[in-house]
């Protein structure tokens, strides 16, 4: 995405709040203004995310966050929702499916776990009453905001989906497309906001919206399962790399690939300069190695240690040619995500990650709210007795993968996420490699060139796994060089296209500052 090239490192003394919407950064920024933690700001920032930014993020859709108090544990929380108590893989076979659809088929959807997410993280680690965490989202879908340029370009595609009412009505008053800066109105939003407010979790899952989400589901869903809290505090996975300890979210989050990627990349001779071509091989092996089996592995349940031990690492590290491309085999579309992170005066930083899955999510509007359904049971597997697969009761896996880093007397040194589909992962990994490895600052390494295998969505490690290495607009020309000398198929991105690589944010922590981008 050419435009990061213009990244810029922001500094602050007490507190900082990142995400890809300035209407949600205020509102968390806001929220440390008047005594709230780093986890009000998220929060805050998170629920007009849910409202300015529905084609990445919404009520209707998961989270993953992490949480660092200085003498305390990393916590992580687990928000990513549970399929239906009528979810029927044999069903689904029988009707010849490989795979739930990506669109139109309410079995994609699981029951939604943003809102018992930001529940549990305001509970815990919360210092405002929640009405005044979500005072700005309710006013921004009770009077208006602005529709960002992001979100313009994909009106088109949503605009004529039952229930889209809220964004059909300006795209016709402008002959189907919605310019950027058009006021748009959210009234079932505000009003879901505000029975959360009125009447907590009930407010929501046993309100209008769980109404809706069970006649849409026609058996799908029970109250039961929307009586059931989707979110639960979860023991994190954490490894040493690059002299610092690297926090990440369990299984059923795929994240355990960035701490298996980073091992690996921190165990070979990178180069000093990001720039030479045989970095981006060294960083594109390391993730190739550690992600070829994660379609067999990874599983709600999935023990994430194991899969981090060092015999895993080990060999995943020998099989990192310096000098040619990887061929093993596994043994067996731009995603819909945002991030917001936040740290307070106290040094308590958060990283919260929001999804929809893919896009807008499944292309289903729950009718009584407004609220898109996301499409994250498009994780799991059909093929029978598969760990995956599609069954009651059971979380998908995840393709979010956000981190937080610890300085080895364990003080806070960064908080970071990014979107991307099933190439969050490398994504992360040339983050942290920029940023631990090389010292870069949080501008530059924004700013910086990615690659990524594949073009992104949901698909990469499908058969043979990744075949191309797809480089951004702006990569150096010895990118190209060095990868097709050592035997990878290369692609250039063209300059408009950023999905796959991901709108990523950081803040570290560094000398009593914070540096944000």
């Amino acid at each position: 995405m050419a435009g990061r090239l213009q990244a810029t490192t922001v500094h602050a003394p007490s507190g900082m709040v990142a995400s890809i919407d300035h209407l949600a950064s205020s509102a968390g920024v806001a929220a440390l203004r008047a005594g709230g933690s780093a986890a009000d700001a998220v929060v805050a920032a998170g629920a007009v995310l849910a409202v300015t930014q529905q084609g990445a993020c919404g009520m209707g859709g998961d989270l993953f966050a992490l949480v660092h108090r200085p003498g305390e544990p990393v916590a992580a929380l687990c928000a990513a929702g549970r399929a239906g108590s009528g979810a029927d893989a044999v069903a689904a076979r029988a009707e010849g499916l490989t795979r739930l659809p990506l669109e139109g088929d309410i079995r994609a959807v699981t029951v939604p776990g943003c809102v018992d997410g930001w529940l549990a993280l305001h509970s815990r680690y919360g210092r405002l009453p929640l009405a005044q965490v979500l005072d700005a989202a309710v006013a921004y879908a009770a009077a208006g905001f602005p529709l960002s340029r992001l979100m313009a370009a994909g009106v088109p595609a949503i605009v004529d989906l039952p229930g889209a009412d809220d964004y059909r009505e300006p795209a016709r008053a402008h002959g189907g497309r919605v310019p950027p800066g058009t006021l748009i109105r959210r009234p079932g939003v505000a009003a879901a906001l505000g029975a959360l407010v009125g009447d907590g979790r009930a407010g929501f899952y046993q309100g209008p919206f769980g109404e809706g989400l069970i006649a849409l589901g026609a058996g799908l869903f029970s109250p039961e399962d929307l009586a059931r809290p989707q979110a639960e505090w979860v023991e994190p996975l954490a490894l040493r790399a690059w002299d610092h300890d690297v926090f990440v979210p369990p299984p059923p989050s795929q994240a355990y690939l960035v701490l298996a990627g980073a091992a690996v990349a921190a165990g070979l001779d990178l180069p000093a300069d990001p720039g030479d071509g045989a970095w981006a091989h060294l960083l594109a092996e390391s993730a190739r190695a550690v992600g070829l089996d994660r379609n067999a592995v990874l599983y709600d349940g999935a023990d994430g240690v194991a899969l981090l031990s060092p015999d895993r690492i080990a060999a995943a590290r020998a099989a990192v040619d310096p000098e040619r491309r990887g061929t093993g085999l596994p043994p067996v579309a731009a995603g819909g995500t945002t991030v917001c992170c936040a740290v307070d005066a106290d040094r308590t930083g958060v990283t919260l990650i929001l999804s929809n899955a893919s896009g807008w999510g499944a292309g289903i509007v729950e009718p009584h709210t407004g609220i898109f359904l996301h499409d994250r049971g498009i994780g799991f597997s059909l093929e029978a007795g598969h760990p995956a697969e599609f069954a009651p009761g059971r979380r998908p896996p995840h393709t979010l993968a956000p981190a937080l880093v610890r300085r080895p007397d364990g003080s806070l040194r960064a908080v970071v996420g990014t979107m991307g589909g099933d190439n969050q992962p490398q994504v992360m990994l040339q983050l942290l490699a920029r940023l631990l490895h090389h010292g870069q600052s949080p501008g530059r390494l924004m700013g910086a060139p990615r690659f990524t295998l594949g073009t992104g969505g949901f698909s990469l490690w499908d058969g043979a796994g990744p075949g191309q290495v797809v480089m951004e607009a702006h990569a150096p020309p010895a990118w190209d060089e060095g990868l097709a000398a050592r035997g990878h198929d290369v692609l250039r991105s063209p300059a408009e296209i950023a999905g796959a690589f991901g709108h990523a944010q950081v803040i570290e922590a560094t000398d009593g500052v914070l540096s944000g981008s």
